[in-house]
């Protein structure tokens, strides 16, 4: 990460460089529908709090191609996620809202931080701010309409209580499980990104290149 080489390298034509950023928010999009898909309860939380992995390609995705390209890879993978939705759609908002705050963060730091450290503090400040996202975007948006939909906010609390009877609360619902949980996967999914970035940059720097030679033939 820390030499230019492990960049995108974009093309002299804007045409050329445009098809390269559609095939790598195509293919990144398309591991993350995947990832998506597999989803798995843990310990000590509601079973609708699912942990997985998606949002490692947007995070990808946000250091290749800035925080834009993050935010349209999280937008395509919960659009065809919608498909196979049992949430009403909500979920799917839910995890594009996330996602898209970790993409913005984590893609903003590393534009102005290109080292491995840049990409460290990236993805540490991504993780943080998707897990204080979380809060209000449950508390104002997401839980109001699961509620209108799925039996009122009594039932929800209700899933909540039966691991910790003290939340009592949708505020302290969200502070005890949800935010934790969504740290924690926010930091499994930056701890996966630093290990597979950089040989993944050298992956679509070597595409890029390639394309470059067959314009030039």
């Amino acid at each position: 990460m820390q030499t230019q080489t492990n960049q995108i390298q974009t093309p002299s034509t804007p045409k050329k460089s445009n098809v390269v950023k559609l095939a790598i928010i195509a293919m990144l999009s398309a591991v993350g529908v995947v990832l998506q898909y597999l989803e798995f309860s843990v310990p000590f939380v509601p079973v609708f709090l699912k942990l997985d992995f998606s949002d490692i390609p947007e995070l990808i995705g946000a250091f290749l191609l800035g925080p834009v390209g993050g935010v349209v890879i999280c937008l395509v993978r919960n659009a065809v996620h919608l498909l196979v939705s049992q949430s009403a759609f909500i979920g799917e908002l839910s995890n594009f809202i996330l996602g898209a705050s970790f993409a913005i963060c984590a893609g903003l730091i590393y534009k102005t931080h290109k080292t491995k450290k840049g990409a460290l503090l990236a993805c540490l400040c991504g993780a943080v701010v998707m897990a204080a996202v979380s809060v209000p975007s449950n508390y104002f948006i997401i839980y109001p309409v699961y509620a209108q939909l799925f039996g009122g906010m009594e039932t929800i609390l209700g899933l909540y209580q039966t691991i910790l009877p003290a939340a009592d609360t949708l505020l302290k619902a969200l502070l005890i499980f949800n935010v934790p949980f969504t740290l924690v996967k926010g930091l499994l999914c930056a701890a996966v990104t630093m290990v597979i970035y950089k040989p993944l940059s050298r992956l679509f720097t070597q595409m890029n290149t390639a394309m470059r030679r067959h314009r030039d033939v």
